[in-house]
């Protein structure tokens, strides 16, 4: 896709900027949160949080799609992977994720910095 077609349709399939989780962050009452748009995906199967040693969190999603009428079929697939440096102060042992109709919520509280890779399971919202 050339320059003229991407200011066009940016959005094409083609176009890097397809597969961009669209994120929001914000800092409230001694909390860091990152909301992160993710419709249609199953966060159980579809999505993968990791945060590594230098305080990078990932968000990870692929979602598969597949309609089929008497008259055509038709299916639709994608990988989505957006990563953002946390804030100087995120207690990243007590990270937790939560998913709501197509919101995923990451939420920490702001603290004394850790340093441990791991992953972060998603949980259902209270």
């Amino acid at each position: 896709m050339n320059a003229i077609e991407r200011r066009r349709f940016p959005f094409s399939p083609f176009s890097p900027e397809a597969h961009l989780i669209r994120i929001e962050e914000s800092q409230e009452s001694g909390t860091y949160t990152v909301r992160a748009e993710l419709p249609g995906v199953d966060p159980d199967k579809d999505v993968e949080i990791t945060l590594d040693r230098t305080g990078v969190l990932t968000i990870h999603a692929e979602r598969s799609e597949e309609e089929t009428t008497k008259e055509r079929s038709e299916f639709r697939y994608g990988s989505f992977t957006r990563s953002i440096s946390l804030p100087e102060g995120v207690r990243e042992d007590d990270i937790s994720a939560s998913y709501d109709k197509g919101i995923l919520t990451v939420t920490a509280p702001l603290g004394e910095r850790t340093t441990t890779a791991r992953r972060i399971e998603v949980g259902k919202p209270s």
